[in-house]
């Protein structure tokens, strides 16, 4: 199988090298992507989240990947839903970890409420670059909560703002049930970051969530368990 895997906001494709080394350990391709904007040295301005959805089908199709596991974490649950239609016919199974599932024509600057959006909105209207940062405290406090210090700060350094269009953007796509592939949906256990509960997410894909150990940033804090999680239910062990 090619796990391809899609990062979240401020993330880059680092974010899940460690779940994509156990994953090549067990026999697997991995591929870990970058969404534009969010490597260091690119410009962000003016990207918007069909860039993010162009950007996951041109790296499947150039590679000529199939029988692919598209695997997103957090916001990527938004460009990966953006991209399924599209490349439905190269994809064997979706998985989603602590991941926002989109409803259409919603933002995850909506989900996020009106004051949360409000705020998203000016921000990127302020920034030069039209772009979001994500601050420590919001890092060590909702992400990252309990976890020791210093790795707190080693993966804020690693942090780079995010486009703001690819937040406040939405989608108009059918829901993913329609493609008639298998979906899983992990959940960290200890996840307070999401944009509405876990369980509810899960079942907007019509499935019950897989518990995995950690907090939002488990790939990073249990790549063990998260990488046995998802081998063990999208292709068996």
């Amino acid at each position: 199988m090619n796990f391809v895997f899609v990062p979240g906001v401020n993330h880059g494709g680092w974010c899940w090298y460690p779940v994509g080394r156990r994953v090549r350990a067990a026999g697997h391709a991995a591929y870990a992507l970058t969404l534009p904007g969010l490597a260091m040295g690119d410009d962000p301005t003016g990207l918007r989240l069909a860039d993010a959805v162009d950007h996951i089908v041109h790296e499947v199709e150039r590679r000529d990947l199939r029988d692919v596991v598209l695997v997103g974490h957090s916001f990527a649950g938004v460009p990966i839903t953006g991209a399924v239609p599209r490349i439905a016919d190269r994809l064997a199974h979706l998985a989603f970890f602590s991941a926002f599932i989109p409803r259409r024509n919603e933002s995850m600057a909506q989900a996020l409420g009106p004051e949360t959006a409000a705020w998203i909105r000016a921000t990127v209207d302020s920034s030069p670059d039209g772009t979001v940062p994500l601050d420590f405290a919001t890092l060590s406090g909702r992400l990252m909560q309990d976890e020791p210090e210093a790795l707190q700060r080693l993966v804020f350094d690693l942090l780079t703002p995010q486009p703001g269009g690819y937040i406040l953007d939405a989608l108009d796509v059918d829901g993913l049930a329609t493609h008639g592939l298998p979906i899983t949906y992990l959940l960290a256990e200890r996840d307070i970051a999401l944009a509405a509960p876990g369980v509810e997410l899960a079942a907007r894909l019509g499935v019950e969530p897989i518990m995995v150990p950690g907090t939002h940033e488990a790939m990073l804090t249990h790549p063990d368990e998260l990488a046995e999680a998802l081998l063990k239910h999208t292709v068996g062990g």
